[in-house]
């Protein structure tokens, strides 16, 4: 009896805070959206959509803050860590798998992490969202620790997974960071820094794969994206250090290498060769005329920054 009046209790709670929730508000742009054309149904997302980096915008302090603090997490050999259920686990996921072969780097140093593991990817796990030990679970699956940094993705802000993940990350004494598209969140109060993207009502009510999705997704590109750049993972804005571990981005390697140099192709090529399909190192023994060996010392002496190593010499 104890327990049906906890979940009867539990379910009038929710439902009272969705009621709050601007993410679960109903659009007055979109009311009669089941009457329109295939054309205007498109138009009205699109027109929705725009509104989207305008919300970014006005967090674009806070995105740059938690980018300054993952740069710092880099730099003393930690991890960035995303985690979040649903849509917002899987951008996570995404914008984490897409880091070594863009940047070259392992694939521990941007680890994400969805609610209801790998098969949560493809298929709707259920009630893993509601699982507040499990967002704690996961973390310790993967020695989470204080040297390390996570981003709770959430566009409610009150996903019981992400935020158990949160308190755990906040007691060890790590950096947190939310992304949510509801201001003063459950998740904001936990976190260090609270990154707000309100864009509004989604043109198919509670639909938060939308804006918000698109939200977090651009949120997650500028961390990351940003991030990289600080700790010398581009030269100019070519990325220098992208992984040739297939045909096209072979080729994208030899573009990089002769717009860096303004050398032949066939220079490129050779120099890549020479220096293992590494088109940072191809384009310092490039423009500094050393070989490879040399090139590899200096650029470690700058921590691999290319721009730095070249202004040094």
């Amino acid at each position: 009896m104890n327990n049906e009046l906890n979940r009867l209790s539990q379910k009038k709670d929710l439902l009272q805070t969705l009621t709050q929730l601007i993410t679960e508000q109903r659009n007055p742009n979109s009311t009669n959206i089941d009457q329109l054309s295939a054309l205007e149904i498109v138009q009205l997302m699109n027109k929705e959509d725009q509104t989207v980096p305008l919300a970014i915008q006005k967090v674009l302090p806070q995105v740059a803050l938690a980018v300054e603090r993952i740069v710092s997490v880099f730099q003393k050999g930690g991890r960035l860590v995303y985690i979040g259920a649903g849509t917002s686990g899987r951008l996570g996921v995404l914008d984490a798998s897409e880091c070594p072969p863009t940047f070259g780097v392992s694939n521990e140093m941007v680890r994400g992490i969805i609610a209801g593991g790998e098969r949560a990817l493809r298929y709707p796990i259920e009630g893993a969202e509601d699982n507040t030990q499990a967002g704690a679970d996961d973390l310790k699956q993967i020695q989470f620790c204080d040297k390390d940094i996570l981003v709770g993705i959430a566009a409610s802000g009150r996903t019981p997974y992400v935020i158990g993940a949160l308190q755990y990350a906040k007691a060890l004494g790590a950096m947190t960071v939310s992304v949510a598209s509801n201001p003063n969140s459950a998740m904001a109060q936990i976190a260090d820094i609270a990154i707000d993207t309100v864009v509004g009502e989604e043109v198919l009510t509670g639909s938060s794969r939308l804006k918000s999705g698109t939200a977090q997704k651009l949120v997650l590109n500028m961390l990351t994206t940003a991030s990289m750049i600080l700790i010398g993972k581009c030269y100019q804005n070519l990325m220098v250090d992208v992984q040739a571990s297939n045909q096209k981005l072979v080729a994208r390697a030899i573009r990089i290498v002769m717009q860096a140099t303004d050398c032949t192709k066939e220079q490129a090529e050779t120099t890549l060769e020479l220096a293992s399909n590494n088109a940072k190192l191809a384009i310092m023994m490039i423009l500094a005329n050393v070989d490879k060996a040399t090139a590899e010392q200096l650029l470690a002496q700058q921590k691999g920054h290319l721009r730095r190593t070249l202004e040094s010499e």
